[in-house]
């Protein structure tokens, strides 16, 4: 990375109309992912897998302002002995990292989860820095269920997340700080707003955290839950109630200082976490811009056409293409369902 202060990475990583790739799976998270698909989740599986992506160079160029790796990525080539890190500089895009170790059961008996891996963040974001990462991704899982989430687990999570951001900063590498309150968890019944009276505490104290550990929060991005029912719930919100309540509960909660937000998916369908990013970015008066930042929902399609063979690189490239075209489009609110069915 050239010497960029964390304001600028930051405001790169949001430029209009790109949005952030999550190719952050952990192995037991790929394996899973290529379980689906009957493929074994080999070194050399999951390097032809992310080349698939890296190289689908109208996609990275034109929609993908960053990429959020693991520590095996990071230093990873492609087949032909290339470096990611290299195959991402030629398209302009910036390299991240996932620093944290994973959500461990907290202890007691809630259900709830604290994110570990704070022992020797300092010395891995120096080695992570060298390598050229220009941000950081540390996810905090919180759960909803009759006893969940705790003030004590809110608090915790909030504190792992400063400590983790304000050493990134130190590094000067920008931290995006990803609070997500769970739709898909144990049971999953919970009410619409019930995920926003939750997501507005945590965030209430996730950037108390911050200010208090002084974090530069023009120098940082958000990367939050959208306001959902939980996936078993029997509510269906229209496309518009959710980018409202979304919307309405970031700006009672999130300071105009953030540069940008950048959403998660959490197990929407590709076509649902595109429409209601389009429909947010329709709602006028919003202090930060916000866009994407999905895993799944980009990669779907594309993993299923690829199916662990090189050959199918092409077909599985035009539908990586075309779903970071549809969410670049709804990052500046002009998605429609017909352009995603024409296409």
């Amino acid at each position: 990375m050239p010497s960029m202060s964390l304001n600028a990475i930051a405001q790169k990583l949001m430029t209009q109309g790109q949005g952030i790739l999550a190719a952050d799976e952990s192995e037991p998270t790929i394996a899973k992912r290529f379980a689906k698909i009957n493929l074994p989740s080999t070194l050399e599986l999951r390097r032809d897998y992310r080349e698939m992506l890296f190289r689908s160079t109208q996609a990275m160029q034109n929609y993908i302002s960053g990429v959020i790796l693991t520590e095996e990525t990071l230093e990873q080539s492609a087949a032909d002995g290339t470096t990611f890190r290299a195959i991402l500089a030629d398209a302009d895009v910036i390299p991240g990292i996932k620093v944290d170790r994973g959500a461990f059961p907290m202890p007691g008996d809630t259900g709830e989860k604290i994110t570990e891996g704070l022992d020797g963040l300092r010395q891995r974001l120096a080695r992570y820095g060298e390598l050229g990462a220009g941000f950081a991704k540390w996810r905090a899982v919180i759960t909803i269920n009759d006893i969940a989430p705790t003030r004590n687990n809110i608090r915790a999570n909030a504190h792992a997340l400063a400590r983790y951001a304000i050493l990134c900063q130190e590094a000067g590498i920008v931290p995006v700080v990803e609070p997500e309150v769970v739709g898909d968890g144990e049971p999953g019944n919970h009410s619409m707003e019930r995920c926003a009276q939750v997501t507005g505490e945590v965030l209430e104290n996730v950037f108390k955290e911050l200010r208090l550990a002084g974090v530069d929060l023009s120098g940082m991005l958000l990367k939050p839950n959208m306001i959902l029912p939980g996936i078993n719930s029997r509510e269906r919100p229209s496309v518009d109630e959710v980018a409202r309540r979304t919307v309405e509960v970031l700006r009672q909660q999130v300071p105009a200082a953030v540069p940008g937000i950048a959403f998660l998916s959490g197990g929407q369908t590709d076509e649902e976490a595109t429409a209601h990013l389009s429909a947010m970015n329709q709602i006028e008066g919003k202090p930060w811009p916000l866009t994407f930042s999905y895993g799944r929902a980009l990669q779907n399609v594309a993993l299923r056409l690829w199916a662990g063979r090189r050959e199918n690189f092409p077909q599985a490239q035009a539908a990586f293409t075309h779903r970071a075209h549809m969410n670049s489009l709804a990052a500046l609110g002009q998605w429609t369902n017909a352009l995603d069915r024409a296409a």
